[in-house]
């Protein structure tokens, strides 16, 4: 039997817990130390916990039987995500000989469920008409600046004083989110109202940070509230919205890129390509021959 078919020091599930908990600490203090975004970090840890509690050892054929089942209850997307999260927790134990190979996902060339300016503006009407400020400038925001909602739940009151946020990814990359004059200026007066000169942005009623779980949450509920389209009421198709924005005004990609944090240029140029409906819409307007 060949060494990738063989146990590779993990105990067996009979072995009880502990060992497997213990490695699971260390896991996460690995994880900590890559500085990886605290959504990165939980996706990785339900993975290898999920593995481990499927299989117990890891092996070439356990791997190669949690890959299958995988692909009969999941998504492509989040198999490559399970996947991710198991080939990290393999470098971590040094075992990267059992590298697990990912599955093809056939890409779209334009982006969907994007909200539109429309809405957008009428969400926002809505909000203040309400008087939740709080979700206001958490829609406003994130379509002023393109943070994403692990981000943005980190933004403080200096940061938005300064008008620009130093972000920072994994292997410890940084990069400059600037927020626009007039919304820093909006919030700054919001802020001063709460007597807020400190501490995260964005609190829930008990004072501490909200997290992009309770935000996604909230954010449903606007569906049957304001009548909107759920499909296009989740953080990111504010970070969508932001960018198909500023690639039309601005034409310049690479700044782009550079703002939303993309490792490759690649990433960005879908927002360079319009949808079916976009595209219906467009040929409508031009062609009158």
């Amino acid at each position: 039997m060949t060494e990738k078919q063989t146990g590779h020091g993990l105990p067996p599930a009979e072995d009880g817990g502990s060992t497997r908990d213990r490695m699971l600490a260390d896991f996460r203090s690995y994880l900590a130390r890559r500085q990886l975004a605290d959504s990165t970090v939980h996706s990785y840890l339900y993975g290898a916990e999920q593995f481990l509690e499927l299989y117990g050892t890891i092996n070439y054929n356990n791997l190669r039987l949690y890959k299958c089942y995988l692909l009969e209850h999941y998504s492509p997307q989040t198999v490559n995500l399970r996947i991710r999260s198991m080939n990290c927790f393999l470098e971590f134990l040094h075992l990267t000989d059992l590298h697990m190979a990912m599955v093809h996902v056939q890409q779209r060339s334009f982006l969907e469920n994007v909200i539109s300016q429309a809405d957008y503006e009428y969400l926002k009407r809505c909000l203040l008409r309400d008087g939740n400020r709080l979700y206001y400038f958490i829609i406003r925001i994130m379509a002023t600046t393109g943070l994403r909602i692990s981000e943005l739940v980190r933004l403080k009151v200096g940061d938005v004083r300064r008008g620009y946020m130093d972000v920072y990814s994994k292997g410890n990359k940084s990069r400059r989110v600037y927020i626009p004059l007039r919304v820093r200026s909006e919030c700054m007066t919001w802020l001063s109202h709460e007597k807020r000169r400190s501490g995260f942005v964005f609190l829930n009623r008990f004072g501490d940070p909200l997290t992009p779980s309770g935000i996604r949450y909230q954010m449903r509920k606007f569906e049957a509230l304001y009548g909107l389209d759920v499909s296009v009421l989740h953080p990111h198709a504010f970070r969508h919205l932001f960018a198909k924005k500023f690639i039309e005004v601005s034409g310049d990609l690479a700044m782009l890129s550079d703002i939303l944090g993309h490792e490759n240029i690649e990433t960005t140029r879908i927002y360079l390509h319009r949808s079916p409906t976009e595209q219906k819409k467009l040929v409508n307007q031009i062609v009158k021959w």
